[in-house]
């Protein structure tokens, strides 16, 4: 028998690497406990116990951050959904609707997601106040349809808020104009996680205060947030005991996440011993939509594919329209008791997202985070209905803002809707340039919104500017270069139209 040293050398040596390893995790780990201990310190009366939970969340999202090698998904093991497990919404809504649709109702909670800014399109505060159609905000076209469900049923559905440390103050301060709404509207906040510096793998804060160079220190950690935090506030608990079995989630920017009767009818009426607990509305997919989540079947569960856990080699495969052909919306119908059963067992499980952040001052940090339909794996009987296009209308962009500004949408009781004269049904693909990212130098540039119901593509690039009563048909193209400006004038037709060079219309 002859010895292979080699061999054996081999393993003693994986076998040092893999306790050198462990050894360094467990290291960091206790580094990090310690860190936050003294971050903890520096909290006072109620804040130390909602800062004590907050820690004990990111202390185990941050094990699992070290545990984790290489990607999440070995793509050999990836296969398309079995059938049945992704519904045409045309299947569900073929059910008659019963009588009783005031029942179904009172079972449902409306989430809306609103942790995020208006920082992206210019504004300061809370994304959801901005205004977004007839001086109407995001938070009050959100009102207006749970307002006009509750009326139109005799309901009371309610609505709750998930709102982070950066939008609680303001949103709590602007819900009052609501108290004679026909709407209760609760909210609980989303967990807050320290930064950590990239290097050292430790926080950066200094305190837990929210001011000066703390400030800098902390994030909200994503909307898979959302499941501990819920828990946590005590409302996840209040709204079962009134009777609540469903919550429909949403993000608050999106205009066409309404509730939809013939979803919350299909929840409720399956079988006792195999009720849905979780279903995810996706949509088909265009080319402008490559980037977005996928489902797949994984390992015999339905499970959400994110382009982040995609091995770089099949990337583009990823983007395809013809293997992937849907996407998530992000609008969600979940269990209220599945999420408690879940939070109790410890056994919501969801890919850890590492968002990489330069701060001002250069220095490099990273912020773990988890996104809500990551857990559909967790939840049983899940499943995706594919629903109308109309249902994902998310204002992301000013360019999106003009599209629901716009005569494309009429506007009923809080829920746009695309406008019967518009002959085809998709929506225009407007791309505006860098002169209208900010919400109030777009509107500077625009004396009225023009008439889009014949358009197909807008391309606006430079120093541009719209006079009233303006109409644009099929494709229009205007770019003003570096040091030029055009001036559209009032009562303009423009079809299938290039506009380039200096157009400038100048009062006499």
């Amino acid at each position: 028998m002859t010895l292979d040293v080699e061999g054996v050398t081999r393993l003693v040596s994986n076998s040092s690497m893999a306790q050198f390893q462990e050894m360094m995790r467990q290291q960091l780990e206790s580094s990090m406990h310690m860190e936050l201990e003294k971050l903890q310190s520096t909290s006072k009366g109620s804040d130390a116990e909602t800062c004590k939970k907050n820690f004990e969340g990111f202390e185990k999202l941050f094990h699992r951050f070290l545990q984790v090698k290489g990607p999440s998904v070995e793509w050999a093991k990836i296969n398309r959904p079995p059938e049945d497990s992704i519904q045409p919404y045309e299947r569900i809504q073929e059910k008659v609707l019963p009588h009783s649709v005031a029942d179904s109702l009172n079972k449902l909670v409306v989430v809306k997601l609103n942790g995020g800014l208006g920082t992206s399109m210019g504004c300061k505060g809370p994304k959801s106040l901005i205004s977004v159609r007839n001086e109407n905000t995001f938070l009050d076209l959100t009102v207006q349809q749970i307002e006009h469900l509750n009326k139109t049923y005799n309901t009371d559905v309610p609505l709750v808020l998930m709102n982070s440390f950066n939008t609680d103050e303001d949103t709590r301060k602007i819900l009052q104009k609501y108290t004679h709404h026909r709407v209760k509207i609760h909210t609980f906040n989303q967990s807050r996680y320290p930064r950590i510096n990239k290097e050292s793998l430790l926080p950066i804060a200094k305190d837990v205060g929210l001011v000066g160079e703390s400030a800098e220190g902390w994030y909200p950690p994503g909307h898979g947030d959302i499941y501990a935090s819920f828990y946590n506030s005590g409302l996840l608990e209040q709204l079962i005991a009134e009777g609540r079995e469903y919550i429909f989630v949403s993000n608050i920017d999106n205009l066409g996440a309404t509730v939809d009767l013939h979803i919350l009818n299909h929840l409720v009426s399956q079988p006792n011993g195999k009720r849905c607990e979780f279903i995810m509305e996706v949509t088909d997919k265009t080319r402008a939509d490559v980037k977005g989540g996928t489902l797949i079947q994984y390992e015999g569960k339905l499970r959400l594919l994110e382009i982040a856990q995609v091995p770089k080699a099949h990337v583009d495969e990823f983007k395809s329209v013809s293997k992937f052909k849907i996407f998530n919306t992000n609008n969600l119908w979940i269990s209220l008791a599945a999420i408690k059963r879940l939070q109790e067992q410890n056994a919501m499980d969801m890919e850890i997202i590492v968002n990489p952040k330069t701060l001002n001052g250069g220095l490099n940090v990273i912020q773990l985070e988890t996104a809500v339909g990551a857990a559909i794996k967790c939840f049983d009987y899940a499943m995706g209905i594919n629903v109308p296009r109309s249902r994902f209308l998310p204002v992301k962009t000013t360019s999106d803002l003009l599209l629901v500004m716009s005569n494309l949408y009429s506007l009923e009781a809080g829920s746009l809707t695309m406008s019967e004269k518009r002959e085809f049904p998709t929506t225009p693909h407007v791309k505006l340039g860098s002169s209208f990212t900010k919400v109030q130098e777009y509107l500077t540039r625009f004396e009225s919104i023009p008439d889009m119901l014949e358009l197909d593509h807008l391309t606006v690039s430079g120093d541009v500017t719209f006079g009233k009563n303006v109409s644009l048909k099929g494709t229009v193209i205007i770019i003003a270069n570096h040091g030029d400006r055009i001036d559209i004038p009032a009562g303009s037709m423009l079809e299938n139209k290039i506009v380039s060079g200096n157009l400038r219309i100048l009062d006499h």
